[in-house]
């Protein structure tokens, strides 16, 4: 019932409908060869949330998923490549983390079992690294924050980029996809660009591919769709969440630097000040070096995504998500999250028309 109400109320008939997906297939055109997927849609690499099920779901909907390896050993990421394609024949993506101590075996490991595209994330990825896989016939992908580094991936051989917004999920950076976009986009036409942070709905994305985006990438709407293995409370908990419940990871004092994380506002987060504030204070105390206290507060979130992830800890564990939580409105499956965002941009494009004139 749901989806008959969404169609009826789409504007246009048919042709005008063809016409104006045939134009949103022309705007992300670069991304749906680059990815070999039938729209740009990307998914975001989330720790215990990007495994086989949400992956291979994402890619037989069209879209491309990506496996998180995160601190995956070499013969863990293997297994899951290879449940992620008994799952689908469709092609995906693996997400390395370029601090991981085995980040070479990890590349050896994509190449082995023929991974068309890997993401490098977590800091600027090493040469070797991206020599390796475009020797091997992989597709680079890093993530740039800001345009200066975009050239030098460029130069340093990455196939494409991803610009991400603040408003994104997890660990981020402190410029708005707002302003990356203007920065970024208008410079970088040698390689395709994605657009994430934020974004969770089709018009916000049409947005981007026509200031010259190739496409976008979401994690937030992914991580409380149905096939997600993410526990039903941590679902429940992005169904509530209105776009200010999510907010980044505060640090109290400069010589004890805190990565900036966005996730839900919860006890763990308020627990976590009064860590790093007993934790100060012991240093002032002389009860512990610097180094030691630093340590201490790095170690305060270890272990928690996942209780919120798998275990359902929605209070006490960290509930990485994005400024776009306030759209979600109900766990969906995944193809039906992908066809509402293609939906939503069709339906931009001919209220626009209808409204210019244009064929």
């Amino acid at each position: 019932m749901a989806m008959e109400t969404l169609v009826t109320q789409s504007p246009g008939d048919a042709t005008e409908r063809a016409a104006a997906r045939a134009r949103l297939d022309r705007l992300w055109a670069a991304g749906t060869a680059f990815l070999g997927s039938e729209v740009a849609i990307m998914a975001g690499a989330m720790s215990w949330v990007s495994e086989r099920h949400l992956v291979s779901a994402i890619s037989n909907a069209g879209g491309f998923g990506v496996l998180a390896c995160g601190a995956m050993e070499p013969d863990r990421l293997a297994e899951e490549i290879a449940a992620t394609q008994a799952l689908t024949s469709r092609p995906f993506g693996v997400n390395l983390i370029t601090m991981h101590p085995r980040l070479d075996d990890l590349v050896r490991v994509c190449l082995a079992a023929g991974v068309s595209h890997v993401v490098l994330a977590g800091g600027i990825p090493p040469g070797p690294a991206i020599r390796a896989l475009k020797d091997g016939g992989a597709k680079v992908i890093a993530f740039t924050p800001a345009l200066v580094l975009a050239k030098r991936l460029v130069r340093m051989g990455v196939d494409a980029l991803v610009i991400e917004g603040a408003e994104a999920g997890g660990h981020v950076g402190p410029v708005s996809l707002t302003v990356l976009a203007q920065e970024v986009l208008p410079h970088i036409r040698s390689v395709p660009v994605f657009v994430a942070g934020g974004l969770g709905r089709g018009e916000a994305i049409l947005s981007y591919l026509e200031q010259g985006a190739a496409g976008a990438q979401l994690g937030t709407r992914f991580a409380a769709s149905a096939e997600s293995i993410a526990h039903e409370r941590f679902k429940a908990a992005f169904v509530r969440a209105n776009a200010r419940d999510a907010v980044t990871s505060v640090q109290l004092d400069e010589r004890f630097p805190v990565i900036p994380v966005r996730g839900l506002s919860n006890e763990g987060g308020r627990a976590f000040l009064r860590h790093q504030a007993e934790t100060i204070r012991r240093y002032l105390d002389g009860d512990l070096t610097k180094e030691a206290a630093q340590l201490d507060i790095e170690h305060f979130w270890a272990g928690s995504l996942r209780r919120a992830v798998i275990e359902g800890d929605v209070e006490n564990g960290s509930v990485m998500a994005g400024q776009s939580v306030g759209m979600i409105t109900s766990v969906q499956p995944v193809a039906d999250i992908i066809a509402e965002l293609v939906e939503q941009a069709v339906d931009a494009l001919v209220r626009r028309d209808r409204v210019t004139g244009e064929s």
